[in-house]
């Protein structure tokens, strides 16, 4: 169904690289989370409230915090498209990572809220009642984030998301809390112990768990990671075939957001080759890394006898 609703709402959906497509994908990710997670919190709501269960009720505002994070996946996606100003002039990618950040956010809050909720259930226990169309709705509530998290995978593949991964990686959580609520409301038929307390909580902590994984990367990628290993080695690919390049030193890879990625290098040329050539080649070299790995290279020469005098 993903794969049909892409073709559908955007637009030259195979140009990923274009900001105004990866855009579409992160406003269409979004308004399917809002949709889903509406749909799931009512559901989740009614049936907490009916049978009187704190591990529903966590579950559905777990929800509620998806639908917050599916708007943000949109202000994210809008913010990010912004084109270069003069305060800001590698863009705005970065507000991706941001967005994720304030994801994070939000999941610990309510986690911590859920937690303090599920305690008190555990204290003084009440007495769940569960039916077979209750459990019966929440599977349904199961299969859909199933779904949720196979579209926000793809989309995080397409695009190379990280707001759209941490979405994914929510979603799948959430498949898994809700079926330990089922499981939980079953048991709780014959065992004298508060398994809707136990389960709440265990779906807070792993709540609280899922905003710590979702921040880790986004605060990683704001205060600048080390080089990605992989992008070295194609950077040193490309330099390495070129019969004027005869060593490197001193890459500098900065990350401004998804595809605005800016570096620079050194590399070692002939001292008797002619000016005019090695710009030529070092032009070149700069159009095949941006055009096969996405990076705005400078590459800086320096001549081989210079190298050696200052190693010397």
């Amino acid at each position: 169904m993903i794969q049909f609703l892409i073709k559908r709402f955007i637009a030259n959906h195979d140009h990923v690289s274009d900001p105004r497509v990866r855009e579409a994908y992160g406003v269409l990710s979004g308004v399917l989370g809002i949709i889903c997670n509406i749909f799931l919190f009512v559901l989740k709501l009614v049936v907490g409230l009916v049978i009187n269960s704190i591990a529903v009720l966590s579950d559905a505002f777990n929800n509620l915090t998806d639908l917050s994070s599916s708007v943000i996946v949109i202000v994210g996606a809008k913010l990010s498209n912004r084109p270069p100003d003069h305060e800001h002039p590698h863009g705005h990618g970065r507000y991706e990572y941001v967005g994720a950040l304030v994801m994070a956010v939000i999941i610990v809050f309510v986690g911590l809220q859920l937690m303090r909720s599920s305690l008190g259930k555990i204290i003084r226990p009440e007495t769940v009642q569960a039916t077979t169309i209750t459990l019966a709705l929440l599977v349904i509530s199961v299969i859909v984030k199933l779904w949720m998290y196979n579209y926000n995978r793809q989309i995080s593949r397409l695009i190379n998301s990280g707001v759209n991964r941490a979405a994914a990686v929510d979603s799948l959580n959430d498949a898994f809390a809700t079926s330990s609520v089922v499981v939980g409301l079953i048991v709780g038929r014959f065992v004298p112990v508060p398994v809707d307390g136990i389960m709440g909580l265990l779906i807070s902590c792993m709540i609280i768990y899922t905003g710590f994984i979702t921040g880790k990367p986004a605060v990683s990628l704001l205060l600048g990671p080390g080089p990605n290993p992989e992008l070295v080695a194609g950077i040193n690919a490309i330099l390495q075939a070129s019969k004027t390049v005869l060593s490197t030193h001193d890459l500098r890879l900065h990350d401004y957001g998804p595809g605005r990625t800016v570096g620079s290098i050194h590399v070692v040329v002939r001292a008797d080759a002619h000016v005019g050539e090695i710009h030529d080649e070092i032009d070149r070299l700069e159009r095949q890394i941006q055009t096969e790995l996405g990076i705005n290279m400078v590459i800086h020469t320096d001549p081989e006898e210079q190298v050696y005098d200052q190693e010397t």
